[in-house]
Parts: C-alpha cells; structure tokens; sequence
C-alpha cells in the first residue's frame, strides 16, 4: 500500500489508512484454497506441456513449450502487477474476483479453440506410466529443474529489497524494472535444435550472471541489465529443462511432464527458504543471489553427470551390439 500505515482490526479485519480492506476468511480457508490453486497449476502445465508438443513436428517441440511457458512469464510481468493494484483500490476481494473471471474466459477459450490431442501413454495403466520413475534419468532430470529454477526463482524473490536497498532504486521504479524479468522463446528453439548443449550452456550463463549481479548489486546501469539477462537465461532454461524428462519418459510424459512442473515448485520453495536463510544471518540482500549462483552450478553438475552416465550407457550398448 505504498507509505500508507496498515493496521489490524478487529475480527480479523485489515484497515489502511482510512480503508478497511475486509474481513479475511481465515487462513485454514487460504491454506485450503491455495492447495487447490496449486494442485491446478501443476495439472495445467504438466499436460500443456505434452499438449503443446503434441501438436507440432518433433523437432518443434521444445519451441512450443517455451511459447506457452512465456504465457506463464507474462502472468508475472503483467499480471501480479495489475493484481496489485487492483487490490489496492478496491480491496483483495476484487483481485480475486478478476482472477476469477479471467479464469472462466480461460476456460471458454481453451474449450472452444485448443483441439483434442489424446497422448499415446492414456491408454496404459497407471502402473505401466509410474515405472518410468525407476529411471535414473528422470530422476536426474527433476534434480536438475529443483536446482536451476529454484536458484533463478530464489534470488528473483528478493529482487525488490535488493534494487531499492541496495542498488538504490526508487518503490516507483521497480515494476518497471521487473518487466525486464522477461523469458524468451530461443531457449525452446535451440533446444529444438541440440537439447544437451543448450541446457548445459543456459544452466552455466544463469549461473555466471547471478554470480555478477552479486558482485555489483549497487551499479545500476549493471543491475538492470544483469536483471533481463537473468530472466533471459533462467525462463531460456524451462523448454530444455521439460523437453528432457518428456523424452527419457516418453511412454508417459503426462505423468513425468507433471511431475517436473512439481520439481519447479520444489525448487521455488527451497531457492526462497535458502535464501531467506542467508538474510536472517546478516549476510544481506544480495545473499539470496550467491544461493542462486550456488544452485545453478549444482544443477549444471548434475546435468554434466546424467548426460555422461547417458553417453557412457549409450556407447556400451553400441559395443554389445557390435
């Protein structure tokens, strides 16, 4: 609310300055609506994901998941925004009041225009679809999204203390700062084009960019374009990073495609936790950004180790063929 003094009211209430923003319906409520907001979040882009593909040639597969990813990016950049300031002039009620309506036009529009696209793996049982999960592969591949998006996620979360702290921005100049917080759909071709070098080369420049921006977080000319360059190389990851798990899952990447939406969940929780961590032991605002870094370089690691158990598998199965 800006500089306006908020203050609790009674029964719950919230009252700032001389607007009372209503009577919350308490937080077992929001725990409960928030779990169901999450279990359709992962539902949605776990078989938009397959969808997506599903509708292109297979070497565009990847370029159609970045184009519906970047409708995810554009909800950050444009929507948490405008969700705020809707909230601040007519209560949180109204916030979620539009989320609402958005969400019904969402529904019309998807009933009436994306086509029926049936996976291969709906007609096998769900026991045949979870043995997929006793690949290492897969399991590499959700370690590798737990770490690389939960190091760009961590440090993004504290984005805002660190450029008005630290860098020495103005609260006025910050959303428009966070538009540069962009994806981009290159990462999704390229890795169309050659998925290991791609994630590898995305994970590594991710990983140097937060290291940067922690080295000269109060530049500011450097903070806004290590900020877009951020964005950039963390979203460029996503295509590449759900592309993977789909194909060593490939009888069932509904399943293995909605479990890696889970991982990017599991990685946003522990990159904020970690990095919240680092600043409650005084280690400042720029901390969550070497907790990124750190991620972001054990996810590259792991990718290096899964991609040459893959070739070592590959090349001893050549020779037994031989």
């Amino acid at each position: 609310m800006g500089a306006e003094a908020c203050a609790a009211a009674p029964h719950g209430a919230v009252r700032c300055g001389q607007r009372d923003l209503g009577t919350g319906p308490g937080y077992a409520a929001l725990l409960a609506g928030r779990v169901v907001a999450a279990l359709a979040h992962g539902a949605f882009f776990g078989i938009g994901s397959v969808l997506a593909s599903a509708l292109v040639a297979k070497e565009k597969q990847a370029g159609a998941i970045s184009i519906m990813f970047g409708g995810l990016t554009l909800a950050n950049v444009l929507g948490v925004p405008m969700g705020t300031f809707v909230g601040q002039q007519w209560g949180w009620r109204a916030t979620f009041a539009t989320i609402a309506v958005v969400g019904v036009v969402s529904f019309a529009g998807i009933a009436a225009l994306v086509p029926d696209a049936r996976a291969e793996s709906s007609e096998r049982s769900l026991r045949a679809e979870l043995a997929v999960f006793s690949r290492a592969q897969v399991w590499y591949s959700l370690g590798m999204t737990v770490l690389v998006f939960g190091g760009m996620f961590g440090a993004f979360m504290y984005i805002e203390p660190l450029l008005t702290r630290v860098t020495g921005f103005d609260d006025g100049a910050v959303p428009w700062l966070l538009v540069l917080f962009g994806g981009n759909v290159l990462g999704g071709r390229l890795a169309d084009a050659a998925l290991r070098r791609t994630l590898t080369t995305w994970t590594l420049a991710l990983g140097i960019v937060l290291v940067v921006f922690a080295l000269v977080p109060g530049n500011k000319v450097a903070a806004a374009a290590l900020l877009l360059a951020m964005g950039f190389f963390g979203f460029g990851t996503v295509p590449g990073l759900q592309m993977r798990v789909m194909r060593y899952a490939d009888e069932a990447p509904t399943i293995a495609s909605s479990a890696n939406i889970a991982a990017f969940n599991v990685g946003n929780f522990l990159g904020v936790w970690i990095g919240g961590l680092a600043i409650a032991a005084g280690h400042g605002f720029g901390s969550p950004l070497w907790v990124g870094a750190g991620f972001a370089f054990a996810g590259l690691g792991v990718l290096l180790f899964a991609d040459a158990r893959s070739s070592a598998r590959s090349t001893a199965a050549a020779a037994v063929a031989c």
